[in-house]
């Protein structure tokens, strides 16, 4: 369970079952209290009911990340994390009982439906996590090629523990690397040696992952282990699903030209702009006395102006004015330049000014930007001119992230965060392109839900 989470397929079944389960407990619930007061048990009337209490415990199980394995480091903390999402469960029951009295399930059948759906949740948690560290129900992963994209996929693998895959280790090209230890798995064999090997090894997965592949790719036999039903996946692919993000360093212009995906149907871009401009209206109209408080509160705080505006490159690599409330001193870069978001102790940033950044306050008039067409609420966050400069002329297909509309939020901030360097620019570049590559209004709706998330456990301000 990590950041990235699992993989989408696996994550879903989890979802899927988990609610199935959680709206049993309060059938089940439900049933036990009709026994004990002697009533007829109508599951009819109790359907939409129970639905509600699972989207509660649904949402709270989110929120508090029993879906991320790397946040939940011991059995201690998945507990503590479960207790706090029931909790938070009930006070959201509580309330919606309270706004729709209509929707209550009854006191005693909610006090044995939560015992019993806390009991359910741990144990398909557990089955799940059981069954993902089993090899027999696993993919053997048998990666053709050792270097640097190669290992890397391993070690994305690692990182998310029990995944469903288990690598089984590497093909080189050369006798010499054979039983040479690279990330965990060792190299097992050449490449020469595949169809044995997949047999030996009862391989059902194989990521081609050769740096140069002009005259070493083994065609032939990757087409027979094919046919043969084991599957066969290029690593940028592959690495795609794995980590929702794209492998840019070792990316291949023909992968881009060829990869389903990168379409903007014109469908797609007139209703999210439709929405957009609704939903900023309606937005700025609602926030127009918010935004006058902290207007007041950021002039009352430092000396400067309220609003700050900054260049940043956007559509198509036009320059635009990006709109926010200031939350640095109005001398911040006066002696240094254009610099990135430093650290959280920053001291240019005013005392208001980490509060704004922190509950992202800061960036509501940017949506006086959604509503001129210069921005989106979701897409990648727009860099400025000076950074755009150096960046584009060290990391590959940098360019790529203006092909959209920039974002307020995007996929990029809701997974990785704020970056301060080159290193950290292209590590969000592969979240951008993962964006710009499966743009849906579905995404879109899974990135502001996440943005709240890290709104809400206070990550990654800056």
């Amino acid at each position: 369970m990590n950041a990235v989470a699992l993989p989408d397929r696996r994550r879903s079944v989890l979802f899927l079952v988990e609610s199935v389960l959680l709206l049993s407990t309060v059938a089940a619930a439900s049933a036990l209290r009709a026994h004990f007061d002697q009533m007829r048990f109508d599951l009819g009337p109790l359907l939409p009911k129970g639905l509600i209490a699972v989207l509660a415990l649904q949402f709270s199980l989110y929120y508090g990340e029993l879906y991320d394995d790397r946040a939940l480091r011991s059995p201690t903390e998945f507990f503590l994390r479960l207790g706090r999402s029931f909790v938070v469960a009930t006070l959201i029951l509580a309330l919606a009982y309270y706004v729709f009295p209509g929707a209550r399930i009854g006191p005693l059948t909610l006090a044995l439906a939560l015992p019993l759906s806390a009991l359910a949740v741990v144990a398909w948690h557990s089955l799940h996590r059981w069954a993902g560290d089993r090899e027999t129900l696993s993919d053997n992963v048998l990666i053709v090629g050792t270097g640097h994209t190669a290992q890397q996929i391993a070690v994305e693998m690692l990182r998310r523990g029990p995944l469903g895959y288990h690598v089984v280790g590497f093909l080189g090209e050369h006798e010499a690397e054979v039983g040479r230890r690279l990330v965990n798995p060792s190299v097992v064999g050449i490449t020469a040696d595949l169809l044995p090997l997949v047999e030996s090894l009862k391989v059902s997965l194989i990521v081609v992952a050769l740096e140069d592949r002009r005259g070493r790719l083994p065609v032939d036999d990757l087409l027979r282990c094919r046919l043969a039903g084991v599957n066969v996946e290029d690593a940028p692919g592959f690495f795609e699903r794995l980590t929702g993000k794209i492998l840019v360093s070792d990316l291949r212009p023909s992968w881009l030209v060829f990869s389903p995906g990168f379409t903007k149907p014109r469908l797609l871009r007139s209703s999210k702009r439709a929405v957009e401009l609704a939903g900023a209206a309606t937005m700025l109209v609602v926030l127009v006395p918010l935004l006058g408080l902290l207007a007041l509160l950021v002039r009352l705080d430092s000396a400067g102006p309220a609003l700050f505006r900054q260049r940043r490159v956007g559509l198509r690599g036009r320059v635009f004015d990006l709109y926010k409330l200031r939350t640095m001193r109005v001398d911040a870069e006066v002696a240094t330049g254009p610099v990135w978001a430093g650290a959280d102790d920053d001291p240019r940033v005013t005392r208001l000014g980490r509060v704004l950044r922190k509950l992202r306050l800061d960036e509501l008039p940017q949506l006086i930007n959604v509503l001129k067409g210069e921005m989106s609420f979701v897409g990648p966050r727009p860099e400025r001119p000076h950074f755009v400069e150096k960046l584009r002329q060290v990391i590959p297909y940098y360019d790529q992230r203006h092909t959209v509309r920039p974002g307020i939020t995007g996929w990029a901030q809701v997974k990785f965060g704020y970056g301060s360097t080159i290193e950290d620019s292209e590590r969000k570049l592969q979240f951008d392109l993962y964006y710009v590559k499966n743009m849906s209004l579905f995404l879109d709706l899974a990135i502001v839900f996440d943005t709240f998330k890290v709104i809400v456990l206070g990550r990654g301000a800056r």
